[in-house]
């Protein structure tokens, strides 16, 4: 049942992380290109550079709130529970 929480809990704060990486890339976008949405890969309008810019910086913010959450959710996990979680 423990393993069955952890997993539901994990599914929980991947979603939040998720709209919360998403907010956060829509900001750091504007702040550092002046624009209000970042190209799509099939925006016709932007050339590679700013599309693949735009997707390294989305997918770099991505994995460092993925990997904030997954580790801060182990840490309360373990100070709940006196165990590290394991997959």
């Amino acid at each position: 049942m423990n393993k069955l929480a952890v997993r539901g809990a994990s599914a929980l704060s991947g979603m939040l992380g998720g709209i919360v990486a998403s907010v956060v890339f829509k900001q750091v976008w504007k702040l550092t290109s002046g624009q209000k949405d970042a190209p799509q890969a099939t925006s016709p309008e932007y050339g590679w550079g700013e599309v693949l810019v735009a997707a390294a910086l989305q997918g770099a913010i991505f994995a460092v709130v993925k990997a904030a959450i997954d580790r801060g959710g182990a840490e309360a996990y373990k100070r709940r529970s006196g165990e590290w979680v394991t997959d």
